[in-house]
């Protein structure tokens, strides 16, 4: 951690500032933040900086390898293969954890996800941070890589809507106004100018999807996806007017597939110097001790599932044989979405390991 700003944000730092950092990021958006904003960003040295980088650079170029294709390759589920799936990801988030070892702190991968994370809420959380705290230097940002804010937003505008009208591109997600990140999908329809839309407003005729939009039926051309199949699988209340496994004319970002081929499937395939040991359940070895592991889900989201005590007497228990996928041959396999396996049969072990102690004011 950088101890000279590290100091200087604490003698500056007051409650009332504080203040003004949630209300800036609670106010800005027509959504405010449904989780806790944290009272100070880290401040990381550039030598730490330049190793989470090429750590996580590490970690993409072993998703590129013909290796990890063949693996990657049994990742989705049986009836969740979206069709016209692109040649790579649009986005990949490494999640790192900061772990003390031989008395230095090291990045250690948590998981990783080809799915977009708070892209716009990051960019808005960075403006209320300088507008809070002007003793932070604006050349500082939480942007990795040297990216200039222009250039963020350029590029996230590139991605996400090419060479379509903003109002030809949709934010695509189930009861957008309910979900604990909607803040970021206030944020990116501000910054972009794409509404979040949810997957039961939408209209379907022929290929084409099409959705209401200040009462014009507009048509679909790219779906910037949010929806997570483990919850819509979990929501069969839902009556949509498309399958997401139809032949659409429309362009994913990013393809619904990638979800599946680079997440906590991959971990037990990747092993550097920053990776920690993983196994898929049914091959988790009995010379490993379990009180070392956590035991995670491979396809929920947000913490859904995972079990910090694992036993062996749990992941004994009966339940159909499952490939790498959780999958079941014997399994039933209804008209649209294919019901939910038993979490044990699906899920990875995660070796264990302690963070060190978070930042604050008082530290």
């Amino acid at each position: 951690m950088h101890p000279e700003l590290r100091a200087g944000f604490n003698a500056d730092f007051t409650p009332e500032k504080y203040a003004t950092l949630v209300r800036c990021v609670n106010e800005t958006e027509k959504w405010p933040a449904d989780f806790r904003i944290s009272e100070t960003p880290i401040f990381l040295t550039r030598s730490f900086t330049d190793e989470v980088t090429r750590a996580a650079n590490e970690i993409v170029a072993l998703t590129r390898t013909p290796e990890f294709a063949r693996n990657a390759a049994s990742a989705i589920p049986k009836g969740l293969e979206v069709q016209n799936e692109a040649a790579h990801p649009n986005f990949l988030v490494v999640d790192f954890a900061i772990c003390e070892e031989r008395n230095r702190l090291a990045p250690r991968l948590i998981e990783l996800q080809a799915f977009p994370s708070l892209f716009g809420f990051q960019l808005l959380l960075l403006g209320c941070i300088r507008k809070a705290y002007p003793v932070i230097p604006r050349s500082w940002t939480s942007s990795f890589g040297g990216i200039k804010d222009g250039a963020y937003l350029n590029l996230l505008r590139r991605t996400i809507i090419a060479d379509s009208a903003p109002e030809n591109v949709v934010l695509l997600e189930i009861e957008p106004e309910k979900q604990k990140t909607r803040i970021d999908f206030a944020a990116t329809e501000t910054l972009l100018g794409i509404r979040p839309v949810c997957a039961t407003k939408i209209k379907k005729r022929g290929r084409q999807l099409f959705y209401d939009r200040d009462g014009r039926e507009v048509r679909i051309e790219r779906i910037y996806n949010r929806v997570i199949f483990d919850e819509l699988i979990r929501r069969p209340d839902l009556n949509l007017p498309f399958r997401f496994q139809d032949d659409l004319d429309v362009t994913w970002v990013g393809h619904p597939n990638w979800y599946f081929r680079i997440s906590k499937h991959s971990l037990p395939f990747l092993k550097t110097e920053h990776t920690s040991p993983t196994f898929f359940a049914d091959e988790f070895p009995t010379s490993e001790k379990i009180d070392n592991y956590v035991l995670k889900p491979l396809y929920s989201f947000a913490g859904h599932g995972v079990d910090m005590e694992p036993t062996r007497q749990k992941i004994a228990a009966p339940h159909a044989a499952p490939d790498k996928t959780g999958t079941s041959d014997t399994a039933p396999r209804p008209p649209k979405l294919p019901t939910p396996l038993p979490q044990i049969s699906n899920a990875v072990f995660c070796l264990r390991f302690q963070p060190a102690v978070q930042e604050g004011p008082s530290s």
